[in-house]
């Protein structure tokens, strides 16, 4: 018996529903005959084997009707798996069109990629090109005469050539756009967790505004924190901790998008949500004041940022105790508020204790206390106070030469020690020793720290300033080392390609070095950013 498909199945089984509904009319026909001879006749001699005969056909009755019902479920069936068979045919020719349309963008991927990478070559390859023509322009100030470049400085009156300008610009001076990169993922994270813990209903998301926002995504930042914000107004009301952190991340992306009045609104409103769900002495109401400062002194609002950074200190000193480590991060801020307002003052009283704080808490081989010490040399230069800042330079260049090589003598010496060395014996020696046989001073480019070599910039440029230029180009040269471009001048030696970049660094350095000396951190209690306001949330 060969087996049947499915479509002669159904035929079959709707031809046994036709034979099974004209047996069942038969034997209704020859029941209701039946039925009418027994009552038409009262006592009839076979009653017996007629009643048996209806018995007999009513039983079959109920077998038809059985049947019927079993082959109407069979059709029934059969329907069903015909639909089951055309959904299945349909959803196979959507896998068949997702392949194919999977295939082609994977072509597409393959095509960019390929473009991306001829893109990124010949960026390197102008960038080469670049350095090749700072070289070529720094040669022609080499070949002059030294002391010729030296006395014509000296009698410059403009401006913009004072050697006193160039290491202390005006006050009016404003870097902030310099700080408006998009913020690294850790810091960022920083400013979001302070004060008030992320809910895990809100950790994914954060955790992804934050990566879009670090790349500069924030078209995708944006948008992703608008709907979360009205989720979860939607959901626990406006005026709850979730929806006063969501403001704060919002803010921060509105921040480094420079859109600062956008930010300054979800701030305050951050703050009115958690000074009234929190309470106005809890840390997250500090983040909140301290971000708003940070924000108005991105402005150049420093007279407004200055009560809400000092709100904020009284909070974490009531919280958190007067000698709490984020209690000197907040001192940094305010300090470097009333720096820009020409409150030195105050500024030198506010480091002092941060530093004080840091010292005792931390240790003195803490990061903070080097960062304070530079924030409070460049308070001391804005004063003109010289001997000052130069000795704290000094304290960070010697305790970094102690972690790294142990305790100073004769002949482990800090780098300062030995530029001034150098300086000294400039004219005693025609020829300088080599970086590598001189001392091993070159040895502190090892030191892997943002801070010292901030530190050998800024005390170059002072060295500058008081005039001893083999000490500055030491300093210099050792800040250059320290940098990541010093892997490849190590790789080159002292060929006449390493030669050449190293002067084209050396250049480069002592250009920025000058400038250095302006850049204050806003020791940022929060989100360690060099050289920025600190920000929490």
């Amino acid at each position: 018996m060969t087996a049947l498909t499915q479509e002669e199945v159904a035929t079959h089984t709707r031809t046994v529903v036709q034979g099974l509904e004209a047996l069942r009319n038969e034997h209704n026909s020859i029941l209701s005959g039946i039925s009418s001879t027994l009552s038409s006749a009262h006592h009839p001699p076979d009653s017996n084997v007629i009643a048996e005969k209806a018995g007999i056909l009513q039983r079959s009755l109920d077998q038809i009707e059985l049947g019927l019902s079993e082959a109407q479920i069979m059709l029934a069936l059969a329907s069903h798996l015909q639909t089951v068979e055309a959904e299945k045919q349909k959803l196979r020719a959507q896998v068949r069109r997702l392949c194919q349309e999977n295939a082609w963008l994977r072509d597409e991927l393959a095509s960019t990629q390929q473009k991306l990478q001829a893109s990124e070559q010949h960026v390197a390859q102008l960038e080469e090109d670049k350095k090749h023509l700072e070289f070529m322009s720094t040669i022609k100030k080499y070949d002059a005469d030294v002391q010729d470049s030296e006395s014509s400085m000296e009698e410059k009156k403009d401006k913009s050539d004072d050697p006193v300008v160039d290491l202390f610009p005006d006050d009016d001076a404003d870097d902030r756009a310099a700080a408006m990169s998009p913020t690294p993922p850790s810091q960022f994270a920083q400013q979001v967790n302070a004060g008030y813990e992320i809910p895990a209903r809100l950790r994914t998301l954060h955790n992804l505004v934050i990566q879009y926002a670090s790349q500069g995504r924030y078209e995708v930042a944006v948008p992703l924190c608008k709907q979360a914000l009205e989720d979860l107004e939607k959901t626990s009301g406006h005026d709850h901790p979730d929806v006063a952190t969501m403001l704060n991340i919002l803010a921060l992306v509105y921040r480094d998008q420079n859109k600062y009045k956008e930010a300054a609104n979800l701030l305050n409103d951050a703050l009115a949500i958690r000074e009234k769900t929190l309470g106005e002495n809890h840390p997250a109401v500090a983040a909140t004041l301290n971000n708003l400062a940070v924000l108005y002194g991105k402005r150049g609002k420093y007279k407004e940022a200055e009560p809400l950074c000092k709100r904020a200190l009284e909070i974490r000193e009531k919280v958190l105790g007067r000698d709490h480590p984020d209690v000197a991060k907040q001192l940094n801020n305010l300090a470097l508020l009333c720096q820009n307002q020409g409150k030195y003052e105050e500024v030198e009283r506010y480091y002092q204790r941060a530093l004080e704080i840091y010292e005792t808490k931390l240790g003195p081989d803490d990061p903070n206390v080097a960062k304070t010490k530079n924030n409070l040399a460049s308070a001391y230069l804005k004063q003109g106070k010289y001997k000052e800042a130069e000795i704290l330079y000094k304290q960070v260049l010697t305790r970094a030469h102690e972690r790294e090589f142990g305790a100073i003598d004769g002949d482990n010496k800090p780098i300062w020690q030995v530029a001034e060395e150098r300086e000294e014996n400039k004219n005693k020696v025609k020829d300088s020793a080599p970086y590598g046989e001189y001392g091993g001073w070159h040895k502190a480019a090892k030191v892997d720290s943002p801070t010292v070599t901030t530190t050998l910039k800024n005390l170059g440029a002072l060295y500058r300033r008081q005039g001893k230029y083999e000490a500055a180009e030491t300093l210099e040269d050792c800040a250059i080392r320290s940098r990541k471009e010093a892997v490849n001048l190590v790789k080159d030696g002292m060929t006449p390609e390493g030669n050449r970049r190293l002067s084209a660094s050396r250049d480069r350095l002592r250009r920025g070095s000058r400038e250095s000396l302006n850049s204050t951190d806003f020791d940022a209690a929060d989100d360690n950013e060099t050289g920025k306001f600190s920000v929490r949330s």
